[in-house]
């Protein structure tokens, strides 16, 4: 009784909703667009939507029309396009039909290890090729002639320089025996990390980082898409402090719009109701600020940096330990990021015209090894200290 009872209380409120199933099929795909961030919604297309690549980008082109690939190597840079501009070039080479059952995408930060080269990827490797469909596409134009699946599959591994030495040994010969169907694809940030008879099985593609026009373009065509509201200099501070890491500009932006309430952070015109016009910091009139950016990418505030660049400068009477201890505990107390901090001294002091080459040639051995230090885990609080106090000592010198 009580099963037919839910059951029927189910068919009433189905029978009562039918109607208006789906519009709220496309309202739920309309929120997971909103939601999606903006890295993903934004991810190049195709080749020609990869920006700064150039040379790579028209090599590839030429290849998709020979429709034949080698082996490949991607590196350079995060946030440059790399995996991006491979994405791109798997989706139109095969198109949506047969995308899934001809590219594998591992990330080999996660698996790394020899027995995901010889299960996962040996069995991707050695499976036979899917057939393109024979139906006509949604335009009417045969599959075929729209994508030109070519004979081959693309094993995909991103951040391939975590693959261990042995799972890189064994991937060489995985390469050679499967190439007939298979090609790879390895894309890393450090290509001396891949080993040398790896290497010298693809062809190698060098992502430059970004320059200022190439990533400023893409950085305000989405501020437009988005309806942002930019203030002067914001583009060129995303690319200052994202050190031409695309990716990580693309983020702070996205985070900037939720800042301040942006209308389009929250879904575009009509599509609020989550909350982010509703914001306490956000500003009254929805526009985006340097100083918006800069505390989103955790830049120290200028005043901070030149008190302690003030406090270590040498004295005659007394000694600057008292008063750049007191500066920096401050600092720590404060929660800057001491890594954030040694950047920017050395953009001031190494760059200041009144300090003696002599002098600067020693700072620059000091940043090194404290950056070094902050690297392998070392106590910002006395990182920091030290830094300053050796840098006040080498001014103390005479010149």
């Amino acid at each position: 009784m009580a099963s037919n009872f839910f059951s029927n209380r189910a068919r009433a409120a189905a029978a009562a909703s039918g109607t208006t199933s789906k519009p709220k099929a496309a309202e739920k795909e309309a929120d997971n667009t909103r939601l999606q961030p903006w890295v993903e919604k934004y991810r190049p297309k195709t080749l020609d939507d990869v920006a700064s690549q150039e040379h790579t980008v028209t090599v590839l082109q030429r290849t998709l029309q020979a429709s034949n690939l080698p082996h490949m190597l991607f590196y350079g840079p995060p946030g440059t396009g790399k995996t991006s501009t491979i994405l791109a070039l798997a989706k139109s080479l095969f198109g949506p039909a047969l995308y899934r059952s001809r590219i594998l995408e591992l990330n080999a930060s996660d698996e790394r290890g020899i027995t995901i080269v010889r299960e996962k990827i040996k069995d991707f490797a050695r499976m036979q090729l899917s057939h393109p469909p024979t139906a006509p596409t949604a335009d009417g134009t045969n599959y075929r002639d729209k994508y030109p699946c070519p004979p081959f599959k693309i094993i995909i591994l991103d951040e391939a320089d975590s693959m261990t030495q042995d799972a890189q040994s064994a991937l060489r010969r995985t390469m050679e025996r499967y190439s007939r169907i298979t090609r790879f694809c390895l894309v890393c940030n450090y290509v001396t990390r891949i080993i040398d008879p790896l290497a010298s099985r693809c062809s190698k593609f060098r992502f430059k980082a970004l320059d200022g026009a190439a990533a400023g373009g893409r950085l305000e065509e989405i501020a437009r898409l988005e309806k942002l509201r930019l203030a002067e200099g914001v583009v060129g501070t995303l690319i200052r402090c994202s050190e031409g890491d695309l990716r990580r500009a693309i983020t702070f932006l996205q985070s900037a719009a939720r800042l301040v309430g942006s209308k389009t952070a929250a879904g575009g015109a009509g599509g609020g109701g989550d909350g982010d016009e509703e914001m306490g910091d956000a500003d009254a009139d929805g526009v985006i600020t340097v100083r918006v950016i800069e505390e989103i990418a955790g830049v120290v505030p200028d005043d901070i940096v030149n008190r302690l660049i003030g406090a270590l400068q040498p004295k005659k009477a007394k000694s600057p330990y008292e008063e750049v201890s007191r500066v920096v505990t401050d600092i720590v107390a404060d929660g800057w990021s001491a890594s954030q901090m040694l950047s920017q001294m050395y953009q001031i002091i190494v760059f200041d015209d009144s300090i003696p080459d002599i002098h600067k040639n020693s700072i620059i051995l000091v940043f090194s090894e404290f950056d070094k230090r902050l690297i392998d885990g070392a106590d910002e609080h006395l990182t920091i200290l030290d830094l300053a106090l050796r840098i006040s000592e080498i001014l103390g010198r005479p010149s």
